[in-house]
């Protein structure tokens, strides 16, 4: 096992998601990629780009984003771990099923959240995708 990608939300959880897959990666000596998937504004998909205020706001929060990743990757480095960190945007499932093939990913560490049936519904489970669309193994952390 050389590479382990570790998808984070950056929501509460992260921590635990990442000592998970930090133990992996201390485990196998394997590079830890440390993925969050930014979804598109849905105002912006297919339009016209919004106000410039919108965009200020959109590109601070990717910044934000930004920074977050890199002083996760650099804390696990301190570590021992060699670790990147990528921040991507688009569609969750379809990006993170993309990256696991281009970075060769040998393993996935994601986390769950228990969501009610009416989110469920709509924005289906992003865990439970993955296990369904990918061909290497998911261990998934309860957030």
């Amino acid at each position: 096992m050389q590479n382990i990608l570790v998808a984070v939300d950056l929501k509460e959880g992260t921590d635990k998601v990442l000592e998970t897959a930090y133990a992996q990666a201390w485990h196998f000596k394997a590079k830890l990629w440390i993925v969050h998937i930014s979804a598109p504004e849905p105002d912006f998909v297919g339009y016209e780009v919004g106000p410039q205020y919108i965009r200020d706001m959109r590109a601070t929060e990717l910044k934000s984003h930004h920074r977050k990743l890199k002083s996760l990757s650099d804390n696990l480095i301190t570590k021992g771990i060699v670790a990147e960190s990528l921040l991507i945007n688009g569609g969750t499932v379809e990006m993170l099923t993309a990256e696991i093939d281009k970075l060769h990913a040998d393993m996935v560490v994601i986390g769950h959240h228990n969501h009610g049936f009416i989110h469920k519904t709509f924005f289906g489970q992003t865990d439970v995708s993955l296990i369904e669309n990918t061909h290497v193994p998911v261990l998934v952390v309860p957030a």
